[in-house]
């Protein structure tokens, strides 16, 4: 499984600590990427400011979910478990689909999703295999649907960070909480009263 321990929960810095606890306290668990990337603080939050810079943004015109199908289309073309089953569940979520990660992740061309999301995704994964190739006639392609040119970037800046993410998931043997497995799948338990 995991090729590095994580580190005690107690032994970390205040602020890693306190993030953690409370991303535990909002999902009922701590995601494995947290603890994983934990073992080096410095990159811990270098990783984590970049990733809420490009997935918690306001500006834009892209969605929470949108920003979600990017990251779990692209990591399938990385092989990455973990992404895939982690942010597919957030995607599973926001968008209210139960089936919408397992189709994105397998083929977006065939999934039930809109002609924005196709053309969003059919860059995302040039971005991802052939960035080399990128030209102006991809940008095009893109502005009838509504996106400009600073959503183009943020499309091709998820892409690029979950690229990384996803290689160091799977250098590291990351594996995803079973938590993730039922999220957006199944009705969440409500608590006893």
């Amino acid at each position: 499984m995991a090729r590095y321990p994580f580190p005690d929960l107690n032994t970390l810095p205040d602020d890693i600590r306190t993030r953690i606890l409370e991303v535990q306290e909002k999902a009922g668990f701590i995601p494995n990427v947290f603890l994983a990337f934990a073992r080096r603080p410095a990159e811990w939050r270098a990783f984590f400011a970049y990733h809420d810079a490009l997935m918690l943004k306001e500006e834009g015109s892209l969605t929470k979910g949108e920003r979600e199908m990017i990251v779990t289309a692209t990591s399938a073309a990385n092989q990455c478990l973990y992404c895939v089953v982690a942010h597919g569940a957030i995607l599973r979520i926001y968008e209210k689909k139960p089936l919408i990660a397992d189709q994105v992740a397998v083929n977006h061309r065939k999934a039930d999703i809109s002609p924005r999301e196709r053309a969003m995704l059919d860059f995302a994964m040039k971005v991802c295999l052939k960035a080399q190739e990128i030209e102006d006639a991809d940008f095009a392609a893109l502005h009838p649907h509504g996106f400009d040119d600073e959503d183009i970037w943020d499309i091709a800046a998820i892409t690029a960070f979950f690229g990384l993410s996803n290689r160091m998931a799977n250098f590291a043997g990351m594996q995803p909480n079973p938590e993730f497995y039922l999220m957006g799948r199944v009705p969440k338990a409500k608590p006893a009263a």
